[in-house]
């Protein structure tokens, strides 16, 4: 059984909303205090990446006067952006919009500066696979990146040719062949600069024709066109030529890869110099939805304090007859659902922590793993559980030593144990052989030029680097790292040699967070799954504070980016999937069906049979939605849905807000237009 497993950032940020919240931190100061304002200085303004600012704060009682208090605390957000030290020292690792905060006498006064992109430093161009013809074109594709690697798509980048009697090129990077020879196209943004030399031939070719795929076609199916060339053109192929198609909601890829969003007729054309070839492809409704059966529900509540208040929920592991439910509190519920109508409490486990994030177990269904942040002592790490029983696990061990920071996600493969550590940043590698005297075996992190040490009173924690989930499969592990995108690692499988103790790098996908979502959100890559020749990759995207503990809506954004890994050394992004106005949470993948829990955005069912390229939501890849709402959840109707996994013919979705949902699928909808809900 392959199981993804995250957790949300919640720690941090719920510790300084409750600062910064209405009242919660005047309540912690024992006398009143005379302050009425702050001011930090500087007010606003721009930072660099990597180049920190000294700010101060002056608080004010209700006359203007100067009151002689200093800062409790300082703070910036969102926290994957800039760090403050205690002194108001704030370091920046990303471009985007930082708040700073100052609390002085348990008030919160604000700064808001602007963190520059950091310059374009190269350009990354993809070498055209054969030469262009004398009249043909085609588009040069280009990616500007930073420094350390991110892409800058607004980077506006100038194309020239050193030789424009032979090739020519225009704004837009698309190289027309003018007469036989070789020139060298030019691409210069900012500090970087990238040559590609371009051989222009011949056209030899009298005569084009199309060869297309299977005749029928649904929206969101890759037809495959193969142009044929007549006269000449020895080595010919697809990239020989350039594709157009005419009609909205359809794309045809240099490669000749042909996919449709909506239905229609389209015409595509092949064109090499002045001799084309046209196919028209007919694209039918993909039909893909399919009833949604609510089999049975339970709230997740507290009942160890006699009360049965709703907590919420976190994570979830299904194995055999019983659900592991982990909580954004100090406990484990345990569910035996052999009748999954009815799922029944079977025990509460209580450990220190303010929040039990991942819970997985041994394949064999022996040992049990939870992971802990907020404890009490300042030790939270992981729990190791005797689970031989499952209806009533207990605790054997934990291990804290390198990891008291507090770990988010781990991933059990074999007597291994995955971890990442929320205070370095970092992977760790747990031998459990000996389940009562576990041991660190291996650690691996991404290096970078703003990578911050600072120390709290929780110890070291290492700011602009974050690891948030991972997977590990035939011995590869998958690494959401947050701001620096999916990593691989050789961790066995040998491809690098290299191994649980010295994991070996393979590839890395970076992203641009604040390209995609914009200024004021808190972004990552958050967590992933590998499935087939495909990793599919969640952005978890939330407002810069936020308190988890309220009852307030919290809006979320993110995509599912889909990374094409069959070039394992060279991962390429081919699709996302995209709710609007949702967040992207914790995916499964199994049987050409990916189940997911999309935060506000309820449960989610996706058909990603086949090929994928393009936007799967508007294809109509969607099979099925659960609105998870209920008016007895923690916040009442509002979906928040975890996480989702499959077993036992059915569906198992975990929702922060109203708890585990148990669904089944059923046949083709009737009503196209209804949404599954609670009783319906």
């Amino acid at each position: 059984m392959k199981k993804l497993r995250t957790f949300c950032l919640i720690t941090i940020l719920t510790a300084f909303a409750s600062l910064i919240g209405p009242g919660a931190a005047i309540a912690q100061d024992p006398k009143p205090s005379a302050v009425k304002t702050i001011e930090i200085s500087p007010a606003s303004g721009q930072a660099e990446v990597g180049k920190p600012i000294k700010f101060t704060a002056v608080a004010k009682d209700e006359a203007g006067n100067v009151v002689n208090e200093q800062p409790s605390g300082w703070f910036a957000a969102p926290f994957d952006l800039a760090h403050a030290a205690e002194d108001g020292t704030v370091s920046f690792f990303q471009p985007g919009e930082v708040l700073v905060v100052a609390i002085v006498g348990g008030k919160p006064g604000f700064a808001k500066v602007m963190v520059k992109a950091t310059p374009v430093s190269r350009i990354d161009i993809d070498a055209l696979k054969h030469p262009v013809v004398t009249g043909g074109r085609v588009k040069l594709n280009a990616v500007a990146r930073s420094s350390n690697g991110d892409p800058r798509a607004g980077a506006a980048i100038k194309w020239s040719s050193d030789n424009p009697r032979i090739a020519s090129v225009d704004a837009a990077g698309v190289v027309t062949g003018i007469a036989p020879g070789k020139a060298n196209i030019i691409a210069v943004s900012e500090n970087g600069k990238a040559t590609l030399a371009v051989t222009v031939s011949k056209n030899t070719v009298s005569g084009l024709s199309i060869e297309a795929g299977p005749g029928d076609a649904r929206t969101g199916d890759v037809i495959r066109l193969n142009a044929r060339a007549k006269g000449g053109g020895a080595g010919f192929d697809n990239f020989s030529v350039s594709w157009a198609v005419t009609g909205e909601g359809a794309r045809v890829d240099p490669d000749g890869g042909f996919v449709a969003e909506r239905p229609g007729t389209y015409i595509v054309t092949a064109a090499s110099g002045s001799v084309e070839a046209h196919v028209s492809i007919i694209v039918a409704p993909r039909n893909a939805e399919r009833e949604l059966e609510v089999v049975g529900h339970t709230l997740t509540r507290d009942m160890t304090d006699g009360k049965g208040a709703v907590v919420q929920a976190a994570e979830q592991w299904i194995f055999g007859n019983y659900a592991y439910v982990s909580t954004i509190s100090d406990k484990l519920l345990v569910y035996d659902i052999s009748d999954p109508a009815n799922p029944k409490l079977t025990e509460t486990l209580k450990v220190d922590a303010r929040t039990v994030n991942d819970v997985s177990t041994t394949a064999d269904g022996k040992i049990g793993v939870i992971t802990r942040e907020g404890a009490s002592n300042r030790k939270n790490g992981i729990v190791f559980l005797d689970t031989s029983d499952l209806a009533h696990p207990k605790v054997v061990s934990e291990y804290t030593l390198t990891v008291t920071g507090g770990v988010h996600s781990a991933y059990i493969d074999g007597r291994y144990v995955y971890l990442t550590d929320d205070a370095t940043g970092s992977m760790r590698v747990i031998d459990f052989r000996d389940v009562k005297n576990p041991k660190e075996v291996g650690r691996w992190q991404v290096e970078s030029d703003v990578v911050t040490a600072f120390r709290t009173k929780e110890g070291e924690v290492i700011g602009g680097r974050y690891v948030h989930d991972l997977q590990i499969i035939d011995g590869l592990a998958y690494l959401a790292y947050w701001r620096d995108g999916l990593i691989i690692l050789d961790v066995g499988n040998g491809m690098k040699g290299g191994s649980p103790e010295n994991p070996k790098l393979v590839s890395q996908f970076r992203f641009n967070h604040n390209e995609l979502y914009g200024n004021g959100w808190l972004a990552g890559t958050h967590s992933v799954f590998r499935y087939k020749n495909y990793v599919f990759v969640g952005d978890e995207v939330f407002p810069p504070i936020f308190n988890i503990e309220g009852k307030a809506r919290i809006p979320v954004r993110g995509i599912m980016h889909v990374i094409d890994v069959s070039d394992i050394m060279n991962p390429k992004k081919v699709a996302e999937y995209s709710v609007p106005e949702a967040g992207a949470h914790n995916m499964w993948v199994e049987n050409d069906l990916l189940y997911m829990g999309y935060y506000n955005g309820g449960g989610r069912v996706l058909d990603v049979s086949g090929e994928l390229r393009g936007e799967l939501y508007r294809q109509g890849r969607e099979i099925a939605h659960l609105f998870a709402g209920h008016p007895e959840g923690y916040r009442s109707n509002l979906p928040f849905t975890w996480g989702a996994q499959p077993h036992k013919g059915l569906i198992y979705f975990n929702d922060i807000n109203s708890g585990l949902w148990i669904v089944k699928l059923g046949g083709p909808k009737v009503n196209k237009g209804s949404t599954t809900e609670p009783g319906h």
